[in-house]
């Protein structure tokens, strides 16, 4: 598990290095609001379709293979990233880096391998950390490495330090870390990615979790595509503050996700935590609506942040826990391509609702949407 993390952290401070500097790509390119969130939701469109075939692929091959060729994947796309001189290739260049995003699937389901379901949700927390530790370095350097002034923004030495980045999670990869997928068990048998998913869907134990955490990621991650568009027309921000900020909201999801969630758990249960999580993200995004201060800022991020911590691993840990040990990863990597939808539909509703309603409304809106989703959590918790 230690390695895991590592491998994981090192990986996400390279993924969370670019994400604070595609909306100025595409606005360096002359694109609005909406062609900015589709440059984000690119990469999930691609990791939509790949998910499964890296889950089931997994399965069948090992855990180890799919992280090798994946972060393999990513240090070639971190490289066309970095002299991408047109819209088009700043779009292929996503849309490769999502097609080769099997490692989440894969490193959730090497969590499944290692542990006990009475830990699994602590084994998740600590993949949670290494995202949130990934994304406090990740959008602090890449603001850095890129400047603080909006229409002066350093593209090249961001990208090509993601690179190098992969590349190191690549060879720890192949060096240090052991496979974990149990050989003797019986593999599970092949079948269409379509019939995964319906499989998957059809037992109403997990598509309710899959159906909870697309609502979740979708309103995230809208808040996340049109956050840098709105602290530029609200604050004058550029890359370097929005990094701070996304580095704030990480070290306080890393904190609980890392220290605490396994004690939460044991005490209160993944259900009441991920409806607790749920509240916080809509509290979150509702006063972000309305925040016109700084210190107004860093309070809503802060709900954010404690939202996502609670969540993100209840959500998992109870999609891992409803799964039978034979299909971990066809399960979990249908639950990744749910995200990866979400991830899709979330930011492109965002942009349309920032160019034609104002910067506010992808926040408020995500609000209106998630505290549904929280009152159905917190009823399945009661139950």
């Amino acid at each position: 598990m230690p390695v895991l993390f590592l491998i994981v952290f090192v990986d996400l401070v390279g993924f969370g290095i670019v994400i604070p500097l595609l909306p100025y790509y595409a606005l360096h390119f002359q694109a609005g609001p909406e062609v900015v969130t589709m440059v984000m939701a690119s990469y999930s469109l691609a990791q939509l379709v790949t998910a499964p075939l890296w889950g089931r692929l997994s399965d069948r091959i090992g855990r180890r293979p799919v992280l090798l060729m994946s972060l393999a994947g990513s240090v070639a796309s971190y490289l066309a990233l970095a002299w991408a001189p047109s819209l088009l290739v700043l779009f292929l260049a996503r849309i490769a880096a999502g097609a080769m995003a099997g490692n989440i699937a894969a490193a959730q389901a090497y969590v499944a391998d290692v542990t006990t379901p009475e830990r699994r949700a602590q084994g998740m927390g600590l993949i949670g950390a290494a995202f949130g530790l990934g994304f406090i370095l990740g959008p602090a350097i890449g603001g850095v490495l890129a400047g603080h002034d909006p229409h002066d923004v350093d593209f090249t030495m961001p990208a090509l330090t993601a690179a190098g980045l992969s590349a190191a999670a690549f060879v720890g990869t192949l060096l240090v870390l052991r496979e974990s997928l149990d050989r003797s068990r019986p593999p599970a048998p092949r079948i269409s990615r379509l019939v995964a998913i319906r499989q998957v869907l059809g037992r109403p134990g997990i598509a309710r979790f899959i159906l909870v955490g697309f609502a979740t990621i979708s309103v995230f991650a809208g808040m996340e595509t049109t956050f840098a568009l709105w602290s530029s027309s609200t604050f004058g921000w550029g890359p370097a503050q929005n990094g701070y900020l996304f580095a704030f909201v990480g070290i306080l999801g890393a904190l609980l996700q890392g220290v605490a969630i396994g004690r939460l758990t044991r005490r209160f249960g993944e259900l009441r935590l991920l409806a607790a999580g749920l509240v916080l993200i809509g509290a979150g995004l509702a006063g972000l609506g309305f925040t016109t201060t700084v210190p107004m800022l860093f309070a809503t991020a802060s709900l954010l942040g404690l939202g996502f911590g609670l969540a993100n691993p209840s959500l998992a840990s109870l999609v891992s826990r409803s799964a039978d040990p034979a299909d971990q990863g066809m399960v979990l990597g249908v639950h990744q391509s749910a995200g990866s939808l979400a991830r899709v539909v979330g930011p492109l509703v965002a942009g349309v609702a920032f160019a034609h309603l104002g910067p506010p409304s992808p926040f408020l809106l995500g609000a209106a949407i998630i505290l549904p989703v929280a009152v159905f959590a917190a009823r399945m918790a009661r139950r």
